[in-house]
């Protein structure tokens, strides 16, 4: 089952995203204005794994699935990790061109991101040290459609570059720790 199956998201009118994206913006704004640390959130997401090297994924009241193809042990039942990570990159992205079209007046009607990313598997299968186990780079293919001309959605592309989180975490550096412990 999608998303689509249970309803359908394109009925909210231009009017009521707006409203709900200013209701938003207003509120967090006044929420930080009142106490810096309340802009500080913690996201906990946990996984375990399943079948051949699926995992069912709980973020708050939500459950997915992320998979592997085939060729790399997956029984191919969901996307992969790294296609997940671009979806988080792409998804991220319209809500935030969202957000700033609304906040600076630049409006568009429609927005469809593209993700392409390379990825040397070299270091993955243990044959290449020398080479990123990640992406070694990552290409976003926006299209909008609306108004403005192309030198304004350009100034709004900039914005959103400026201040998009999953954006920043594939552009710079974030401290991780991992532990192990047996239970």
């Amino acid at each position: 089952m999608t998303i689509a199956d249970t309803f359908t998201l394109s009925d909210i009118t231009t009017t009521e995203r707006d409203d709900r994206l200013e209701a938003a913006a207003r509120e967090w704004s006044d929420r930080i204005d009142a106490d810096r640390s309340a802009a500080h959130l913690t996201y906990r997401v946990s996984g375990a794994g399943e079948g051949s090297v699926a995992t069912r994924v709980r973020a708050g009241g939500h459950e997915f699935w992320i998979d592997e193809p085939a060729a790399l042990a997956g029984d191919d039942v969901a996307a992969s990790p790294v296609e997940y990570a671009l979806g988080a990159l792409i998804a991220c992205q319209v809500v935030v061109f969202r957000l700033y079209s609304n906040a600076l007046g630049i409006p568009f009607d429609e927005i469809v991101v593209r993700a392409e990313g390379d990825l040397d598997a070299a270091r993955l299968f243990g044959k290449d040290p020398s080479v990123r186990p990640g992406f070694n780079a990552i290409r976003l293919h926006i299209d909008l459609s609306g108004p403005e001309s192309a030198a304004r959605y350009e100034e709004l592309r900039q914005v959103v570059d400026a201040h998009c989180p999953v954006l920043d975490l594939f552009t710079n550096p974030t401290a991780v720790t991992t532990s192990v412990r047996k239970v």
